[in-house]
């Protein structure tokens, strides 16, 4: 008995660490290739299911026959959404890896063919009614959580290719761009984007609190059963939900008008580089820790001033893009035009800062990852808004189970 209280909970911590440790990620191009497979499933199963119809006709009978119906319509939708979108999606980040490029141009081909065939005979129809991009935003969160799921889960596999999970220091992997992805998703539908300012200090409190009580739970239960945790990462006892929080902490502190945010954003990234190109980032990715409590999280405390700029640069352009209430008269093609301009924009400048600055680092934030995570959302963004251009329908079943239980879902 003495013996098997002896043994450790996780006699393969160590395997399991060098297993995801000292990876250097993909390349941009992988990344770019990967981040256009996503969205164009997603925009293809779209126009492929024609059944909105019946289920709002359905749905306007309150009899037991009709809601029966509809709960088999869900139910079936659902399945077919999770074949079509989740299945393609756990093959390339798998099986298919090696044939990520050709699964890509595939699809570039399949989408641009059904546009030409189907735009000349949805134009007059498009011009008398434009769906929100509200709509595309919501297609493009669950598009985030859904990857940012089955990658977490498929990483600890070696059928997982090694160069999609986190880079030791320099590079990125697709898992790279999750956290960064979560804070540009919630940058671009928070209440600050929709120039909400008046919120109260216990309002900010109860809003921060699940990150905090989530940030804890996981340093609680990690280091409870013995559980493999890569200190590079963000540091010894931080990890991503603390991330967020202390984000959120600074925004409620330090309240920006959405119109200047995108300035302050980029001033703090700037002056963050700076200081990254003085030695912090010598420090950031030595060996040295020191016995505080800084020196212990020194990735992950350092690395909120990046999150933050990131932060402020997508709240000011969820707000002049989606919720700015003076550009209601702009059209919708005009806001496309603009998110495909800061797609385009946002990769060169990862490109160039990736190339003649620093190199991409997620394990700092520096500025050229803040501009990659910007060029992939956008990317991902700007191709999702395709399916308006031929069907008006609305999100996916599996899209709007997703959005009713988003922090749910990831949390399993």
């Amino acid at each position: 008995m003495e013996g098997l209280l002896d043994r450790p909970l996780n006699p393969n911590k160590l395997l399991k660490e060098q297993f995801v440790s000292n990876l250097t990620g993909s390349s941009l191009l992988e990344i770019a290739a990967l981040s256009t497979i996503v969205p164009v499933v997603v925009v293809l199963r779209k126009w492929s299911s024609r059944d909105n119809i019946r289920r709002d006709s359905v749905k306007k009978n309150d009899d037991a026959l009709a809601d029966h119906k509809d709960g088999v319509y869900y139910f079936s939708a659902l399945v077919i959404d999770c074949l079509t979108v989740v299945l393609p999606i756990l093959l390339i980040f798998t099986i298919l890896a090696e044939w990520a490029y050709i699964c890509a141009i595939s699809l570039v081909v399949v989408i641009s063919i059904y546009i030409l065939l189907k735009r000349s005979q949805s134009h007059l129809k498009a011009q008398q009614h434009l769906p929100s991009l509200r709509a595309d935003i919501s297609s493009y969160r669950v598009s985030v959580v859904l990857v940012t799921c089955l990658s977490i889960l498929a990483v600890d596999f070696k059928i997982f290719p090694r160069r999609y999970a986190k880079a030791e220091t320099y590079g990125s992997g697709i898992m790279d761009l999750g956290v960064g992805s979560f804070v540009v998703a919630n940058a671009l539908v928070s209440r600050q984007a929709r120039n909400i300012t008046s919120m109260r200090w216990k309002a900010a409190l109860r809003s921060i609190s699940p990150l905090g009580f989530l940030g804890f739970a996981r340093l609680i239960s990690t280091s409870g059963v013995d559980y493999q945790v890569h200190v590079g990462e963000y540091g010894v006892h931080w990890n991503f939900f603390f991330t967020l929080a202390a984000v959120s902490i600074l925004t409620s502190i330090i309240r920006i008008h959405p119109k200047y945010c995108g300035i302050v954003g980029m001033l703090v990234l700037a002056g963050y580089q700076v200081w990254l190109n003085f030695g912090l980032n010598e420090y950031l990715t030595s060996d040295e820790r020191s016995a505080d409590i800084i020196g212990q999280n020194k990735e992950g405390v350092y690395s909120i001033f990046g999150y933050w700029g990131m932060y402020l640069i997508g709240v000011s352009l969820g707000y002049f893009l989606f919720h700015n209430l003076s550009s209601k008269g702009k059209t919708r093609s005009t806001q496309v035009v603009k998110v495909w301009v800061l797609a385009a924009s946002f990769w060169i400048l990862a490109i160039i800062l990736d190339s003649y600055v620093e190199r991409v680092s997620r394990r700092m934030c520096n500025f050229a990852y803040v501009m990659l995570v910007f060029g992939q959302n956008f990317q991902v963004i700007s191709i999702l808004t395709l399916a308006g251009s031929i069907s008006h329908d609305k999100n996916l079943v599996l899209e709007e189970a997703f959005n009713q239980n988003m922090l749910g879902v990831f949390i399993v």
